[in-house]
C-alpha cells in the first residue's frame, strides 16, 4: 500500500537562472544596453534639477509613482501572473526600488556623487557574486574577467572627482548596502521575467515600493518648495528612468543572465559625463576618458558567448522567455 502522495514543494522567494540568450550579444542586447545606459545616465541630470527644489525622498516618491504610472498604463503590464510569485515581485520591488532609491539620497547627505557614482559600478560584481552563490557555480573567466576590467574602468572615470571627495563610513555602507540588493536583484528577476516578461513584473514590483517610498516621501514634503523646472524635472525621471529603464533591464538579464547583463552599470557614468559637458559646461580629464574606452572593453568581453548551464543549475519553474 503506497503511502500518500508528497506535497509540492513550494518555491524559495530568493532564486535564480541562467540567461535564455548563451551566444555574444546581438543588435538586441546592444540596443537595451544603450538604452538603459543613456536613460539612467540622464537620470543623474534631472534628479539634480529635481533636489534644487525638492527633498531627496520626495523625488524617489515622485519617481516610483511616475513610473509605475506609466507602466499602467501598457495593457501588457495588467497581465496576471501566478499567486506563488507574488511575495518574490513584492520583494524584487522592495531590494531593487524601494530601498536602493530611499538609501542613494541619503547616503549623498554624507558621501560625494562621485564617490557613490564609483561604487555603484561595483554592481556587476555585486551580481557575479550572488549568481556564483545561487548557482553554485563561477562565472566563466572571460566574463569575470570583463566585469573586473570595467570596473577598473569606472574607478578611472571616477578619479577625477575623488581627488577632493568627502565621505563618511555611514554614507559609504548605506551605498553598499544598496549595491548588495542591485545584485541580489538583478538575479532575482531573471526567472521572474522569463516566466512572465518584464512589464507584468515591474509594475507590480513597483507598486510593492509604492506602499515604502510614500510613507518615506510624504515625510519631505514640508522641507520641499515647490519649482516647475524641478517638477517637470520628474517626469522624464520617472517615466523613463524608472518605468521603461527598469523594464529593459530586466528584459536584459532575463535574456542573458543577471551578471552580464548588469554591465549596463558600467556605461551609465559615461553618459552622465557627456551631458555633463553638453548641458552644465562640466570639463572632462584625460584620465575619465581612458576609463571609458577601458570600460568599453570590459563591457565586450563580458558580452562574449558563454558557456551552457549545466541542466542541474536551471530553474525548473521557467515555463517561456517572452
Amino acid at each position: 500500500m503506497s503511502g500518500p502522495a508528497p506535497s509540492p514543494t513550494r518555491p524559495r522567494l530568493i532564486t535564480t537562472s541562467a540567461g535564455t540568450n548563451l551566444d555574444a550579444f546581438g543588435p538586441r542586447e546592444w540596443g537595451l544596453l544603450a538604452a538603459i545606459a543613456s536613460i539612467w545616465g540622464s537620470s543623474f541630470l534631472f534628479m539634480e534639477i529635481g533636489l534644487e527644489a525638492f527633498h531627496p525622498t520626495v523625488v524617489t516618491m515622485a519617481r516610483v509613482g511616475l513610473g509605475a504610472a506609466t507602466l499602467a498604463l501598457v495593457p501588457r503590464a495588467r497581465q496576471p501572473v501566478d499567486v506563488e510569485d507574488r511575495a518574490r515581485i513584492a520583494f524584487l520591488g522592495l531590494i531593487w526600488i524601494a530601498i536602493p532609491l530611499t538609501l542613494f539620497p541619503v547616503a549623498q547627505q554624507w558621501i560625494d556623487s562621485a564617490l557613490a557614482g564609483m561604487l555603484n559600478g561595483g554592481m556587476p560584481i555585486a551580481t557575479a557574486a550572488v549568481a556564483t552563490v545561487m548557482l553554485r557555480r563561477l562565472p566563466p573567466a572571460r566574463q569575470l574577467a570583463g566585469i573586473v576590467i570595467g570596473f577598473v574602468g569606472i574607478v578611472l572615470i571616477s578619479l577625477p572627482g575623488l581627488r577632493d571627495a568627502e565621505a563618511t563610513a555611514l554614507g559609504t555602507v548605506l551605498v553598499l548596502i544598496a549595491i548588495a540588493l542591485y545584485g541580489l536583484a538583478a538575479n532575482l528577476a531573471v526567472p521572474l521575467q522569463q516566466r512572465y516578461g518584464a512589464l507584468p513584473v515591474l509594475l507590480r514590483a513597483q507598486l510593492a515600493a509604492l506602499v515604502v517610498v510614500v510613507p518615506v516621501g510624504l515625510f519631505g514634503l514640508p522641507h520641499s518648495t515647490w519649482d516647475t523646472a524641478s517638477a517637470l524635472a520628474m517626469v522624464p525621471l520617472g517615466t523613463l528612468g524608472t518605468g521603461l529603464a527598469f523594464v529593459a533591464m530586466t528584459v536584459l538579464v532575463g535574456r542573458v543572465g543577471g551578471p552580464r547583463g548588469s554591465v549596463a552599470i558600467y556605461f551609465v557614468p559615461i553618459v552622465a559625463i557627456v551631458l555633463g559637458i553638453v548641458f552644465r559646461d562640466e570639463s572632462v580629464a584625460l584620465i575619465s576618458l581612458a576609463g571609458t574606452a577601458v570600460v568599453i572593453v570590459g563591457a565586450w568581453l563580458t558580452s562574449r558567448r558563454e558557456a551552457p548551464v549545466p541542466a542541474r543549475h536551471a530553474d525548473p519553474a521557467v515555463r517561456s522567455s517572452r
